[in-house]
């Protein structure tokens, strides 16, 4: 029997719907806060985007301070909470593209046959200390940066190793990039704000949320009856009248003393999943996706022949909906199957390139952009997660082309993997499962 371990917790999200449509004028009630809210945002996304606004972003405080004393809140006459939840919502999205930046800009630097190792080192130490990456940004002399005293040593290291002006070239080239990857967000739509215990209540079977109206608040029924302390965000669908509250939990997690095997698995577009000594999971996902992707180009077909005619979209719509979560249905059933039987205390799973088209074929093509590959790596991890399961992710290159028994590069026919050095038959997947169960141990 699985026991729970209190002291330790996975974060879920979980989903609530309204039980009947709402009216009109609560639904635009609660549009026009999303609208409000998208104001609040993209005014903190014009403001503190940019270079200049890198010391004020960590922790956000001073971002706050200034939003309160702009006059913003006072001219949209949104309340105060859902004011600064759009504040800070729209920081975490800046802090976000500051992380993707960063990545670009070392992706960058390590595709750069021109720089020596050293320099290499020198720019991504100045990517990763914070201090060091704002002061390059602002155009300070190094020693201006407000570096502690641990990282000033470290920095002085670095730098004494290259030339006296190669680190002034180097932090030009940073700024250079960043420039050049950096990019402000911006939000177009209003479907949805946050909500917080001071803006939403929860009672007689629904909940009822704040709205401009001063001591005005709208109920909406619910389909059930949980009640919930944490934020939620309320995403609203205005051409059905609805909306869907989407709560974080914290649930706690599972324990399995008879999970004890280490289990390789192989990932696939017919089978969902191959293990290491052959058990197939989720063999019909290829059928039931080439229904999926067919249906999807017969569609998308018709629908271009009579654009002109501006068909409507809302059973297309529909169906779309009903194919995809059945799909995701059974995903979550065979990976459930795929836990229970196996009882795995480690999972091994192949790192992957993303899948691309075969760009000579349509329905290939079609089949490829349906794959849920990524829902089933995200369900996977979720669940192993929540059952107490180290899934480890192998460096992939060559598994279904190697032997998992000698290590001889071997060649395939059909499905079949064959080793000339030592005789060894076996399917693809079942080979590729083997030897990333060997490299992840």
């Amino acid at each position: 029997m699985p026991q729970k371990d209190t002291r330790k917790t996975v974060c879920k999200t979980v989903c609530q719907y309204n039980r009947e449509p709402l009216s009109d004028t609560d639904m635009q009630k609660l549009t026009d806060i999303a609208g409000d809210y998208r104001t609040v945002k993209n005014y903190v996304y014009q403001r503190y985007s940019g270079i200049a606004s890198l010391p004020k972003i960590y922790p956000g405080y001073t971002v706050q301070n200034e939003m309160t004393a702009s006059g913003l809140r006072g001219e949209l006459g949104i309340p105060s909470v859902y004011f600064y939840l759009a504040v800070f919502d729209a920081l975490g999205d800046i802090k976000s593209q500051w992380t993707k930046t960063r990545a670009a800009v070392r992706k960058a630097v390590g595709q750069n046959d021109n720089f020596t190792g050293e320099e290499k080192h020198y720019l991504r130490f100045c990517l990763k200390a914070n201090d060091a990456f704002e002061g390059a940004l602002m155009q300070k002399p190094p020693k201006d940066w407000n570096l502690p005293p641990e990282i000033r040593k470290r920095y002085e290291e670095l730098s004494g190793r290259l030339g006296t002006n190669v680190p002034d070239k180097l932090l030009r080239y940073l700024c250079r990039k960043v420039r050049r990857h950096h990019v402000k967000p911006h939000s177009e739509t209003a479907d949805g704000f946050f909500s917080s215990g001071g803006t939403h209540r929860y009672a007689d079977h629904g909940i009822y949320l704040t709205t401009k109206e001063r001591r005005r608040r709208i109920f909406i029924p619910l389909t059930d009856s949980n009640k919930y302390k944490s934020q939620i965000y309320v995403r609203l669908f205005p051409e059905k009248n609805s909306v869907e509250l989407k709560t974080p939990i914290q649930t706690a997690v599972h324990y399995h003393p008879d999970y004890v095997n280490q289990v390789g698995i192989s990932l696939g577009m017919s089978a969902m999943l191959t293990t290491d000594e052959g058990h197939i999971y989720g063999e019909r996902l290829g059928i039931y996706q080439t229904e999926f992707s067919t249906w999807i180009r017969q569609q998308v077909g018709k629908y271009n022949a009579n654009r002109d005619a501006a068909p409507g979209r809302k059973k297309y719509n529909a169906r779309k909906h009903r194919m995809q979560e059945f799909l995701h249905s059974y995903i979550n059933m065979e990976l459930n199957r795929f836990l229970r039987e196996e009882k795995p205390k480690t999972v091994c799973l192949p790192k992957l390139p993303p899948p691309k088209g075969s760009g000579f074929k349509a329905s290939i093509n079609y089949s490829a952009a349906m794959w849920q590959r990524g829902y089933i790596r995200e369900r996977l991890e979720q669940k192993c997660r929540e059952q107490s399961v180290e899934l480890i992710k192998v460096y992939a290159k060559d598994i279904s082309r190697e032997c998992s028994r000698c290590g001889a590069p071997g060649h395939t026919e059909s499905r079949e993997f064959r080793c000339p050095a030592c005789g060894y038959r076996a399917d693809i997947k079942v080979n590729a499962a083997k030897n990333t169960k060997k490299r992840g141990s």
